[in-house]
């Protein structure tokens, strides 16, 4: 027989929530001025923005962002009928600061205990790479930083806890969110996934080594 307090537990975990958000919207530039679009960029025939979105949608959370900017006409195309919440970021020029604070501002995300922070460029992260980071994050009861690691090397996804969604607001700048979680004073647990928590595609060589095929 399981003791009251597992049970306890187990139902605590059980209503820990976590929303998506899916970045979106940089301008890729070190693609080449006027070249092709590495979310526009085909993986066994589905360009790269919709397969992230797809493998966020596939995961027990309860709600999946995308933040669009750069070229958004033709990733809001190329998400086309995935029930998803896509978030324009009118300043995305200015770095990943101003499409972090347009996915945490977003409806949806601010009653879940975390957010998921995905990147759209990472072509080999999986639905169960996904569900293992929020499975962790969920038997913390909410209260960790969760981030995905390769041989103890911190990569991403990452999961923050609720709590510090006001600091993710007041970030400026071409910055993301790996000071707020050295200074939070939260636990950080880390979820190996392999490879696929440090393969992003930059390049076109990226694109093309991951198995990609380029679009104009």
């Amino acid at each position: 027989m399981q003791s009251p307090l597992n049970d306890e537990s187990r139902e605590l975990e059980s209503i820990v929530s976590v929303a998506i958000v899916l970045l979106a919207a940089g301008e890729a530039s070190r693609m080449g001025k006027g070249k092709a679009h590495k979310l526009l960029a085909e993986f066994d025939c589905v360009p790269l923005v919709r397969r992230a979105a797809m493998t966020a949608l596939g995961a027990d959370a309860v709600t999946v962002v995308v933040v669009t900017g750069h070229r958004g006409a033709e990733i809001e195309s190329a998400l086309s009928g995935l029930a998803l919440i896509s978030v324009e970021n009118h300043d995305y020029a200015s770095g990943m600061a101003s499409s972090l604070i347009a996915g945490f501002g977003a409806a949806g995300v601010n009653n879940p205990h975390g957010v998921l922070v995905m990147l759209a460029d990472m072509p080999w992260v999986t639905t169960a790479d996904i569900n293992a980071l929020i499975a962790t994050f969920r038997s913390s009861l909410g209260q960790a930083v969760v981030r995905a690691v390769s041989n103890g090397k911190p990569g991403n996804p990452v999961i923050l806890p609720r709590s510090l969604a006001d600091a993710v607001l007041r970030l400026v700048g071409d910055v993301g969110a790996r000071h707020i979680v050295e200074m939070s004073g939260l636990p950080v647990i880390e979820v190996d996934i392999g490879e696929a928590a440090h393969m992003d595609v930059d390049t076109p060589e990226d694109v093309i080594d991951a198995g990609g095929i380029l679009r104009a």
